[in-house]
């Protein structure tokens, strides 16, 4: 691990300071739906980390009988009790967001912090929401050196509030579980973003649902299993006086009717067995993926691993060119430039089917002979 200009383990300090959408080097608001909107609509998305075969049949039927409660206010009681049930955990522990994107202005606005610290590579949203709110953000960068695994020893003493992913976004790092516990301390907001847990196979690793780490919220969102970017649902688990802070600062009636709706029928147990089952699904079809792309070592691509997540992180020589050609040759893939502690040799491939990603393997392989020198 290492921070830019900075010796291995200290934080990176020259990121400090609210400057809104970009820190100067990054555009923190740049993300995979860029590379699909407008001429980018009609490619092959592998830049967007949401399942594609999504949402299914039944879930839209749920969401589409909301429809006859839009004339009275959304009521978010069940919903709430039902994630509460899904993790083991009272009510008071769990607050609905429209989207895990929420949860992170919340916690920008909300909280009462002194030296936030976001450890990157990671989604560039929460320290774009705590540089919004004011915040001086201090990062801690891992290094591709040793597969972006985290030392907690790097993360400042003084550190108030941690951003870290579990599974990371971009990288595809699995972190263990007492690694991350050994990052809480008294006084200290852990704010673990386990957005993409449940396309883990048996969600190992994960804290969602744990009472005894000091200080500790996880953030979930049901928008990359189930389809529902557009939708925007997903919650908080944390310490009641945290939801409640959390709660003040939310406008009324933050979740629609039809989000509402969704939240309740996902974690329900045929959800979460056909959410394990496409777990196992995505490890199976990332193993094809990453198998296809190693095969391209001669001309320099590199698989940052072992990924654990529903996309893989490669590295590649002229990887701005192969992005271009690829969209020539019908793909959209994420750029990773956008990432502190990445340049532009960095790509995000979101993990697909089989026949889609032998069609890929076959684009990239046009890509690079049409981008070597």
């Amino acid at each position: 691990m290492h921070t830019d200009g900075h010796a291995d383990g200290q934080a990176d300090e020259h990121a400090d300071g609210p400057t809104g959408r970009s820190d100067g080097a990054h555009d923190l608001r740049h993300h995979g739906d860029a590379e699909t909107r407008d001429d980018g609509a009609a490619l092959v998305d592998l830049a967007v980390n949401v399942r594609a075969d999504t949402p299914p049949r039944w879930l839209r039927e749920r969401v589409a009988a909301s429809l006859g409660g839009l004339a009275a206010y959304p009521d978010g009681r069940a919903a709430r009790a039902a994630v509460a049930a899904r993790h083991g955990l009272p009510v008071e522990r769990v607050l609905l967001t429209a989207g895990a994107a929420e949860a992170f202005v919340l916690l920008a606005r909300a909280l009462r912090v002194r030296r936030p610290v976001v450890v990157h590579p990671q989604f560039t949203e929460p320290e774009a929401a705590l540089r919004d709110a004011g915040h001086q953000v201090g990062r801690v960068l891992l290094s591709a050196r040793d597969g972006f695994r985290l030392d907690p020893a790097a993360v400042p003493d003084d550190a108030d509030l941690v951003v870290v992913g579990n599974p990371t976004n971009p990288t595809s790092v699995l972190h263990p579980a007492d690694t991350l516990r050994r990052l809480a301390r008294d006084g200290r907001t852990l704010v673990v973003d386990e957005a993409f847990m449940d396309a883990v196979p048996g969600e190992r690793e994960a804290l969602a649902g744990r009472t005894d780490v000091p200080g500790l919220v996880v953030l979930r969102s049901l928008t990359k299993t189930w389809g529902l970017a557009g939708l925007r649902i997903g919650y908080v688990l944390a310490a009641p006086e945290t939801t409640a802070a959390l709660e003040r600062a939310q406008p009324l009636w933050p979740v629609s009717t039809p989000a509402l709706a969704a939240a309740q029928a996902c974690v329900e147990p045929q959800a979460l067995a056909e959410a394990a089952h496409a777990a196992h699904r995505i490890a199976a079809d990332r193993a094809h993926l990453v198998a296809g792309l190693e095969e391209f070592a001669s001309d320099g691509l590199r698989v940052a691993g072992p990924a654990q997540g529903p996309f893989v992180l490669v590295r590649l020589p002229r990887a701005a060119a192969v992005r271009r050609q690829l969209r020539v040759l019908g793909y959209a893939v994420r750029r990773g430039d956008t990432f502190p502690g990445l340049d532009e040799e960095w790509l995000r491939l979101a993990v697909r089917d089989r026949v889609t990603v032998n069609r890929f393997l076959q684009a990239l392989d046009q890509a690079l002979a049409l981008t070597r020198d």
